[in-house]
């Protein structure tokens, strides 16, 4: 069976972005779509000739998405499921994130003691929970390309403050490493709706599905933050090692890093 992509003014289904198919015979629920796209997943949402509906997210798997109809017939929709996937999908971007991962490094590097630690990442938490709610109910629009650019900047930044923290040199960076992690957070939560407009939302379940894509991403930076903690005091009290003599080695290492992403990222923003 060959089903081809018609033009979304064809169908009267509102579609933000996407495509809608139309199949050479009827669809039933044992069919499996395979979509030639090389991506980590979509969102597929389905209207069926009974007037039912159902959503459901589909994982990628070499160069091609697998859709089972009928994981979409069966309970696609309910909010149970909505919530575990996204909720699963947003621990696994921010624990994939790199670059993310490496920002969330730098501040902890810049935060001395657990009360100012735990005032930083709360700031982060807060800054990226507007942007990415505000981005995706479509209040902010995003050209991914320059903010993913940036995002690597802001990396480069931070790897600065870390290197001349070490030579005992005092900014506001230092004094108040909340007030920096809140701005940039702002820059990566825009970064968190691109991804999460490449994966889409199903229709009917967006508030649902946003809050547990941010509290999976929340998890996940959890996780990343008490590893490192328990990292560091394990190096302190079973190697001896003394931590702080390394950081202006890891703030280069990270700016080195991050300036490559920032090269590599800027082809992007015009098309490239």
């Amino acid at each position: 069976m060959r089903c081809a992509p018609v033009a979304v003014e064809d169908v009267e289904i509102l579609v933000a972005s996407g495509f809608v198919f139309e199949c050479e015979s009827p669809l039933n629920s044992g069919d499996v779509l395979t979509l030639p796209w090389s991506l980590a997943g979509v969102v597929v949402l389905a209207r069926w000739s009974d007037g039912s509906t159902g959503s459901g997210y589909f994982r990628g798997r070499r160069g091609s998405v697998p859709v089972a109809l009928g994981d979409l017939r069966v309970d696609g929709g309910s909010g149970l499921r909505v919530a575990g996937t996204y909720l699963t999908l947003g621990a696994e971007h921010i624990l994939f994130g790199i670059d993310h991962l490496l920002f969330v490094l730098g501040l902890l590097l810049l935060a001395k003691g657990f009360g100012l630690l735990v005032k930083t990442v709360t700031a982060f938490t807060v800054a990226h929970s507007i942007t990415l709610g505000a981005s995706v109910l479509g209040y902010i629009p995003i050209q991914r390309g320059a903010i993913e650019a940036a995002i690597a900047l802001s990396i480069v930044l931070l790897a600065r403050e870390i290197v001349v923290g070490g030579r005992g040199v005092v900014h506001l960076t230092h004094r108040k490493p909340w007030l920096v992690a809140f701005v940039f957070g702002l820059l990566h939560g825009l970064g968190f709706a691109g991804a999460l407009g490449e994966i889409g939302l199903p229709e009917g379940a967006i508030p649902l599905a946003l809050l547990f894509f941010n509290l999976g991403v929340e998890a996940g930076q959890l996780v990343f933050v008490l590893a490192l903690v328990v990292l560091y005091r394990l190096m302190q009290a079973k190697m001896r090692v003394r931590v702080l003599k390394f950081e202006p080695v890891m703030g280069y290492a990270l700016g080195a890093l991050a300036t490559l992403w920032f090269f590599n990222r800027l082809p992007a923003i015009w098309g490239a």
